[in-house]
């Protein structure tokens, strides 16, 4: 378990915009442990990013499918965090929903400093159909991912309770995925040392 004075040195330190890409040609190899963050458009990805870190580094929209691409943030030279392309947003057209597909895929299966990959659900919907084609897409890439339940003040108790338990009952048919789902929220700073924690351990 990593201290606490050491927690706040990770997350309050340097942070610095890396590079954004749209074609996996563009990526530097590397070393360094990489933690990303996926989500369906809109389900508080740029949010929860910014209230991990404390400050303002991912863009956040109230257009659905803002981030259409890869970005990569240096933390320190602790980790790279990833901010990946949401997904499920239906005005995209179908050729560049294919190419974030292949992208994404070719990511997850060619990075092997990928450590895991937070996946949120919307704590007030629970797991969508394009969700679960994104949780068999890491099982088959075999890459570790953990769920984390966003906007968690917003339902009440029984009702975040109630969908808490449907994921985790759901998750445990998917061999990639920790098998306890996390509620947050960006607003409350709920959860939120909890997830820096959990960053720190896994790199």
């Amino acid at each position: 378990m990593s201290s606490p004075t050491f927690i706040r040195q990770v997350f309050s330190g340097p942070c610095d915009f890396k590079l954004g890409i749209a074609d996996l040609v563009q990526l530097p190899p590397s070393a360094i442990p990489e933690i990303a963050f996926a989500g369906r458009s809109n389900v508080g990805k740029s949010s929860l990013i910014n209230a991990l870190m404390g400050r303002k580094i991912a863009h956040v929209s109230h257009t659905p499918g803002r981030t259409q691409q890869l970005n990569f943030f240096d933390v320190g030279g602790h980790f790279w965090l990833v901010d990946m392309p949401g997904y499920g947003y239906a005005k995209v057209s179908k050729t560049l929903k294919k190419n974030w597909n292949e992208v994404l895929r070719d990511y997850l299966k060619g990075r092997p400093n990928l450590r895991v990959v937070f996946l949120l659900i919307d704590s007030r919907h629970g797991l969508k159909e394009n969700d679960l084609e994104m949780m068999q897409m890491l099982d088959k890439a075999a890459v570790s991912y953990r769920i984390i339940l966003t906007k968690s003040d917003e339902p009440k108790p029984s009702d975040l309770e109630k969908v808490k338990q449907d994921v985790e009952t759901k998750i445990k048919k998917h061999p990639a995925a920790f098998p306890e789902a996390y509620p947050v929220s960006s607003w409350k700073n709920n959860g939120i040392e909890e997830l820096r924690e959990m960053v720190l351990t896994l790199i």
